[in-house]
């Protein structure tokens, strides 16, 4: 069974909704489908919490009522046939009024999350009954019943292995089972949701507990592309990719994919397909445990990077310094993404600024303490063991004319990262590529 993830544009309209029910039932064969809320909801249901916390139940309302005529247009749209627009009207209705019912009570963080997942409680029930009308074997399972979080707020594999069994046991021989991306509840029986990666985490902890022949993430382009083609010209698809250089890249600014989502399915060793909507035909990108030998794969970049670099002669030698360095970003909860070091000092970046004051005070206790701000990582990934001889060559010299604050090399078999000024991170981008792809 193949697992088919949709993103909210996939199914952000009624036309796209019918789009969707074509490619899932093209093959005839039984698919497991995972959707997100369509486009715009999350964030008018996001709206909606914002007043309540406000304490500003007509601002709430008002958002309300937009929504609901916006579905009631859809639905619309949508069906042919009286019976499934009255089913689906009602549904639409009681929703609206579950959402209604959260401006009389006391508003907390628990019901933002119990009003932010009737997004894709919505637009699954909407999908569901299209298939039904088309008269297609279609079946919703509730992601409420299977997924779930533990104590430490990551996902239970061997919990949602055991429900989503029993659930599928007790419903053989559909053609289409749908269930909801992002929501889940947590180890107390909340609800609550995934997070980091949402409706793609989903269908990768649902592909691990199926041992599903293949997982499709479903967005609005053609798979990971070689740089940013928002930045760069003449960008391509890249069509295999390593788990760990999907993570790369993603971790370093290829919005496509969540580094953390795809681990299930990396485990698992189940291949992740990331495929489009618009052009269903195209190949897109294959992320498996396969490594293509000897390539340089993509580039990509992150923004918002902040650079702290502490000198100290009394480093020198000194054993406990480094790890004394590390405990203060330990506890302000702030990651690290690069680290040089040399004899009397080291270099880190950052993405979050939320305490650098107080990190900064803190490492004033140990050296000299120099911040760059508005600085971008450039991370090239692809076979880049240290046994390939010239690729880490080839990447410098496409980094010439670029002033380089940062070199990461040798951390990671697949990546070497770059810390530049954000202001040559479009010149550093284009000359990547046409060094080393355009050629």
């Amino acid at each position: 069974m193949k697992v088919m993830k949709f993103g909210g544009t996939s199914v952000g309209s009624p036309d796209r909704m019918k789009e969707v029910t074509k490619l899932v039932t093209k093959s005839g064969e039984s698919v497991f489908v995972v959707l997100s809320a369509m486009s715009g909801t999350t964030n008018s249901l996001v709206e909606i919490s914002d007043y309540l916390y406000k304490k500003n139940p007509e601002g709430a309302n008002e958002v309300i009522n937009t929504l609901e005529k916006k579905y009631m247009r859809h639905i619309d749209e949508l069906y042919s046939t009286k019976e499934m627009k009255d089913t689906t009207r009602d549904f639409i209705v009681n929703e609206m009024n579950y959402l209604r019912s959260f401006t009389k009570e006391l508003f907390t963080s628990f019901e933002e999350k119990s009003i932010v997942a009737q997004g894709e409680m919505m637009s699954t029930n909407m999908v569901v009954n299209y298939m039904k009308e088309q008269g297609i074997n279609a079946v919703l399972l509730n992601a409420l019943d299977f997924m779930r979080t533990d104590k430490n707020s990551e996902p239970d594999p061997t919990y949602i292995r055991e429900k989503l069994k029993a659930i599928m046991e007790n419903n053989e021989g559909q053609q289409v089972y749908i269930t909801q991306g992002f929501i889940c509840r947590n180890a107390y029986g909340e609800i609550d949701n995934l997070q980091r990666g949402g409706s793609d985490y989903t269908a990768s902890l649902v592909g691990a507990a199926l041992n599903a022949e293949e997982i499709q993430i479903w967005t609005d382009i053609d798979g990971m592309h070689n740089n940013d083609p928002r930045v760069v010209d003449k960008t391509a698809p890249v069509h295999q990719l390593h788990f760990e250089e999907a993570a790369e890249l993603a971790y370093f600014g290829a919005k496509i994919l969540h580094p953390t989502c795809v681990q299930p399915a990396k485990y698992a060793g189940i291949p992740v397909r990331l495929l489009n909507t618009m052009d269903p035909d195209a190949e897109g990108t294959t992320i498996s445990n396969q490594t293509e030998y000897g390539k340089i794969k993509a580039v990509a970049a992150k923004d918002n990077i902040i650079a702290i670099k502490i000198k100290s002669s009394r480093m020198l030698l000194a054993t406990g310094f480094l790890r004394k360095v590390f405990e203060i970003f330990e506890s302000y909860q702030t990651p690290i993404d690069m680290v040089c070091t040399s004899e009397v000092g080291v270099s880190m970046s950052i993405d979050n600024s939320a305490h650098l004051g107080e990190i900064v005070d803190e490492l004033k206790k140990y050296g000299t303490v120099t911040v760059d701000t508005n600085m971008c990582i450039i991370c090239v990934v692809g076979d880049l063991d240290w046994s390939n001889i010239g690729f880490e060559t080839l990447t410098l010299d496409a980094m010439k004319n670029i002033p380089v604050r940062m070199v990461s090399y040798g951390g990671s078999n697949y990546n070497i990262s770059f810390l530049i000024r954000e202001e040559d991170k479009k010149r550093a981008l284009q000359s990547l590529s046409d060094t080393l792809f355009n050629k």
